[in-house]
């Protein structure tokens, strides 16, 4: 059992050293969201969504908090795709074979790609899975938040409905 542990523990690790050894940019609420290609998503770049409030998700297999928050960005991205919202979620599993594995446990009803590089990671200045960052449909950063916990799904849904209900952008950031 321990044996299994530390081998489960070891991707995280790994990920993690290698996001802490690249360079990140500084991301800042209320500046324009960093363009990154988005490979094996239907659109071809994050700026394609310009236009709809975008919920990006970076996630990897083995999070433990990846699994619980699927199931919440599935049910906003049914309440409030209708008003202009889009779920897209970032892997950032080296291999796709595990994050494929994941998802035929923890479907996703929402956009997704696929970043083995770490790439977009990067540009968002990502420390800790998972992140995810609230996009205006002018492009720019309006929330931050790191980890997922079920007793902060409220508080992020707000965050969400106020930014469809707002023609004043929302800015904060939650860690």
């Amino acid at each position: 059992m321990k044996r299994m542990k530390r081998l489960c523990a070891l991707p995280a690790l790994v990920l993690s050293l290698c996001l802490a050894a690249l360079p990140t940019q500084a991301i800042e609420l209320g500046q324009s969201a960093p363009e990154v290609e988005l490979p094996g998503a239907s659109v071809a770049h994050l700026s394609d969504l310009r236009g709809k409030l975008v919920y990006v998700d970076f996630w990897a297999s083995w999070c433990g908090p990846c699994k619980q928050s699927f199931p919440w960005m599935n049910e906003m991205q049914k309440k409030y795709a209708a008003r202009g919202f889009q779920v897209l979620a970032i892997n950032l599993d080296a291999k796709r074979g595990d994050a494929d594995g994941f998802l035929a446990w923890n479907p996703a009803s929402f956009a997704l790609a696929f970043d083995p590089r770490g790439e977009s990671a990067r540009r968002f200045g990502v420390k800790a899975m998972p992140t995810s960052v609230l996009i205006g449909a002018d492009g720019k950063l309006l929330y931050l938040h790191q980890g997922f916990r079920n007793e902060e799904r409220a508080q992020l849904e707000a965050q969400i409905a106020a930014a469809l209900n707002s023609s004043s952008p929302l800015v904060s950031q939650k860690n």
